[in-house]
């Protein structure tokens, strides 16, 4: 019977409002499992790449800077800064027990005034013996960076090609790095012989209060790799018994404050859609329970019209699943219009690392939110398609219930 199919189409046409209330419930429903999901996934994918990138087990650090100074600042969050040692500090490090790689960076932040193009964190690495940035840098360009060439992170507005100035220092942009979500994304990289060129232009600029430092005998940081056998902890122990006037740090305690506070993002995140999903099954169901007792005597007629009980219920589910899938494909759309576009924006608010999956596992929770939106709907009318396949046809049409 052609007109029982048609039914569930007719009926959500024919009452708007109710019907308009049901998609905007789903898609409340969809928009928070998508746009949770995807945040909380950007988070995790953030912080996997920030571990990646950092790729050492300890840094040493100038003692004094380092209890002046937030390092995990400069280090993770991108804050412009510089600090320097004594390049013999290097051979002190290198000769203790449980080094295994070990390579200096260079830290020297860019003025924001006429010498300089933009004001930006420079990081330098020595190329014979970086085992950090190099590999990282040469997904992106397969050659060895020559002096004042430079790479830049994705997030600055220059490209491959384009001339940045720095401290008067004119320097060729010779790649441009993928999206890593973490504050390498505002950053600019450059071998040592370039860092020590606009070091060396910053003091006969005058730009920077470090004129008792010569650019050929310092270094920011000593990063290593604990050599086989020897664990973070020992490497770091010996360092910050055995040599003065240096700190060592592992790494993966610079980034315990991120994990945690990701941690607790997400778990509030969780609790907010695990709360939203069950506030909106309770407000479908008593949405559908009072659509129901208002078309008892619609049902009643169709049962006299030949419709089964059974018809009269898979009736209410199409309409459930149809609002569901409409209200479901809304929100994720409308999850996507404020993460996609709004990224670097919840990045700066949460102050943590975000990079978003690629196309299949956008792909994934969406479908996921979707799927849940017309489970929620299929939930909360399952009770009413009960209650329609109960109906006494004679009580209703003679107005008895």
């Amino acid at each position: 019977m052609s007109i029982f199919k048609s039914l569930p189409f007719r009926n959500i046409a024919g009452k708007p409002v109710r019907s308009f209330v049901l998609v905007l419930l789903t898609a409340l429903l969809s928009l928070t499992v998508m746009g949770g999901s995807l945040i909380v996934s950007s988070l995790r994918k953030g912080l996997d790449s920030l571990e990646a990138r950092l790729g050492a087990d300890v840094m040493v650090v100038p003692y004094e800077q380092a209890t002046k100074t937030k390092i995990e600042d400069i280090v993770l969050q991108g804050s412009t800064g510089y600090f320097y040692m004594d390049k013999t500090f290097m051979d002190k490090v290198a000769e203790r027990e449980g080094i295994g790689e070990i390579s200096p960076q260079f830290y020297l932040a860019s003025a924001s005034s006429s010498c300089c193009s933009i004001p930006v964190q420079i990081i330098g690495f020595d190329p014979e013996t970086d085992f950090t940035i190099s590999p990282w840098i040469k997904r992106s360009y397969g050659k060895e960076l020559g002096k004042l060439d430079v790479v830049v992170g994705n997030d600055l507005n220059a490209f491959v090609g384009d001339t940045l100035t720095f401290y008067g220092q004119e320097c060729h942009v010779a790649a441009k790095l993928d999206k890593t979500g973490t504050s390498y994304d505002t950053t600019v990289f450059a071998n040592a012989d370039t860092i020590k060129a606009l070091i060396q232009s910053s003091l006969d600029l005058k730009m920077n209060n470090f004129s008792d430092i010569d650019p050929d005998k310092v270094v920011s940081c000593i990063l290593i790799n604990a050599g086989e056998g020897y664990s973070a902890d020992e490497v770091v122990n010996d360092i910050n018994l055995h040599v003065k006037k240096v700190k060592a740090i592992k790494t993966k305690e610079m980034i315990t404050g991120i994990s945690d506070s990701l941690s607790g993002v997400s778990e509030v995140i969780g609790i907010l859609i695990a709360a939203v999903w069950i506030l909106g099954v309770v407000i479908l169901l008593l949405a559908f329970t009072m659509s129901v007792n208002e078309r008892k005597k619609e049902f009643a007629v169709l049962r006299v019209m030949g419709a089964s009980r059974r018809k009269l219920a898979a009736i209410v589910l199409q309409e459930a699943l149809i609002t569901g899938i409409i209200g479901g494909i809304a929100g994720v759309l409308l999850g996507l219009l404020i993460v996609l576009p709004f990224n670097s924006v919840i990045e700066e608010t949460l102050k943590l690392p975000f990079l978003l999956p690629g196309a299949g596992g956008i792909a994934v929770y969406s479908a996921a939110a979707l799927i849940a939106a017309a489970a929620a709907g299929a939930a909360a009318s399952g009770i009413s398609a009960f209650r329609i396949s109960r109906i006494d046809t004679g009580l209703i049409l003679r107005g008895e219930n």
